[in-house]
């Protein structure tokens, strides 16, 4: 094809010439502005060819092709935090919106390699030069594809799996705390992780915590399997009105939190382990501490898979809010798939936020929330 568009830019040419030899100077003043357009109309083609080297830098891709035929599952999950197939899974559900049309000038990135470069981005940290000499794609495209992915996965996967449970979820999450902590009416647990940020220039007070560093808070709850099923909690209107009779009165669904959140009638934190503190309360604190672990946990591999969570300060504080919201998404869907992780590689420090952050977070006490608590404290002194 290329040598068919130079054939016909010289035959032009040589056409052009041979005709102006026939002609008088005074023709050719009028004519010639006319031929030379001519000439550009024709060899259009081949200067857009010209133009397409000068647009696009060519870089190998061949890494790239190279590992997604010959990587074994362990090698996609050491990588990308997930296995083959659950790759493909996670590339056919953002196919929709991250197709790009196939023109004349360019050639589109595959959405294999647009979500690998995206995952890659969030998961080792790496920065945006050495992910692009990886891949075989600029810089800006590198930047460029990482935000647009986070974009759709928070479009598309966020309505599916970072959702309040349904009814029938709840009475699955509410066995599932019984079962293995001996914890009843527990729709979840809550803590909340400290996300490394650039101080930003407005209010940098705001976001300085009490380690000396700049961050946001990322509250969350989670269920008996460590999935986040909300990140910005606030209020009790998402739990169900169910409550249980029990021999010192009626307890409904509550959630589990430590000291650094107050006492309310849906979340339960532990009696203040003061000189006063009786054996039962002590009894209680050990069932609640046991119990709440779990979020501690989640928080755990969240940061251990996506490990950009770790290092945000890069990042402008519009976009934290993206990134924290797609790596929990992408939590949630390992878990889904049933993904390994491996626990050594890194865990949460424990403790979350302190009792000051968190009062930041939740406000208020009820004297029904301390009649819950006693009625529980209550059930297991008599287990």
């Amino acid at each position: 094809e290329r040598i068919m568009e130079i054939l016909r830019a010289v035959f032009v040419i040589l056409i052009a010439i041979w005709f102006l030899q026939f002609q008088t100077i005074e023709y050719l003043k009028h004519r010639l502005p006319l031929l030379l357009v001519v000439i550009i109309v024709m060899t259009s083609d081949l200067c857009f060819s010209v133009l397409r080297r000068i647009w696009v830098i060519p870089r190998s891709q061949d890494w790239w092709h190279l590992l997604i035929n010959n990587w074994t599952d362990r090698e996609f999950l050491l990588n990308l935090q997930m296995r083959r197939g659950t790759f493909q899974y996670l590339c056919g559900m953002l196919r929709p919106l991250l197709t790009r049309q196939h023109t004349r000038y360019r050639r589109p990135l595959s959405v294999e390699i647009r979500v690998a470069v995206c995952l890659w981005r969030l998961a080792t940290n790496l920065e945006y030069r050495s992910i692009s000499h990886l891949f075989g794609v600029g810089i800006s495209t590198c930047r460029l594809i990482t935000q647009e992915v986070i974009t759709v996965i928070n479009t598309i996967l966020k309505p599916m799996y970072l959702k309040t449970p349904s009814p029938a979820d709840f009475k699955t999450i509410i066995q599932a705390f019984r079962d293995k902590w001996r914890f009843p009416q527990v729709a979840g647990a809550i803590d909340g992780t400290h996300i490394p940020i650039k101080a930003p220039r407005d209010t940098p007070a705001d976001y300085y915590n009490r380690k000396g560093q700049y961050s946001v808070i990322l509250p969350a709850v989670v269920d008996h399997n460590m999935k986040f099923w909300d990140v910005n909690i606030g209020q009790n209107s998402l739990l169900p009105p169910w409550t249980e009779c029990f021999e010192d009165g009626n307890v409904s669904l509550v959630i589990l939190g430590d000291a650094a959140y107050p006492l309310l009638p849906w979340l339960m934190k532990p009696f203040p382990e003061s000189r006063g503190v009786t054996p039962d309360q002590v009894n209680f604190n050990d069932c609640l501490s046991q119990a709440r672990m779990v979020v501690e946990r989640a928080f755990g591999r969240l940061k251990g898979r996506w490990r950009r969570l770790l290092k945000l300060q890069d990042s402008h504080i519009s976009l934290v809010s993206q990134v924290t919201s797609a790596c929990c998404v992408l939590h949630n869907f390992c878990e889904d798939q049933n993904e390994e992780y491996c626990e050594e590689d890194y865990e949460e420090d424990g403790g979350g936020v302190n009792v000051n952050e968190g009062q930041k977070l939740l406000q208020g006490r009820h004297q029904r929330a301390e009649e819950i608590r006693n009625a529980l404290c209550t059930y297991f002194s008599r287990m």
